[in-house]
C-alpha cells in the first residue's frame, strides 16, 4: 500500500514558513518522498501500519493549512496516469516494491 499525504499550507509570515519547512522535513524523516511539490508518499505494508504514520504526522501538524491523508493499494497507485512530465528518479527506483534498502 502507498500513503500519500497532500497539503496545502500558507508560507505568507516567517512563523508560516518556518512551519512549512518542519512539516516537510518531518515528512521527509518519516519515509516520504515527494511526488509533486505538496504530495508526498510512502510506502506502507498495511493500514494499520499507516495508523502510525498518520500519529505521527498529527504529532508535527502546522497550525493553519490543510493536510489530507489516503492510503491506496499498489495497483491503484500504479494505475495512476500521468498526464503531464515523467516519473521521479526515485519513483522509477522504488517502482512498486514496499520497501528498498540503499
Amino acid at each position: 500500500m502507498r500513503m500519500m499525504c497532500m497539503f496545502d499550507l500558507p508560507v505568507d509570515t516567517v512563523n508560516e514558513k518556518r512551519q512549512y519547512r518542519i512539516f516537510r522535513k518531518e515528512l521527509i524523516r518519516n519515509g516520504f518522498t515527494m511526488l509533486q511539490y505538496s504530495v508526498y508518499a510512502r510506502a506502507i505494508q498495511n493500514r494499520s501500519a499507516g495508523k502510525k504514520y498518520e500519529k505521527a504526522i498529527k504529532r508535527f501538524l502546522p497550525v493553519h493549512g490543510e493536510v489530507r491523508l489516503i492510503a491506496v493499494s499498489e495497483k491503484q497507485y500504479n494505475d495512476m496516469k500521468i498526464l503531464v512530465g515523467s516519473r521521479s528518479k526515485q519513483e522509477e527506483l522504488v517502482g512498486n516494491k514496499e520497501l528498498v534498502i540503499i
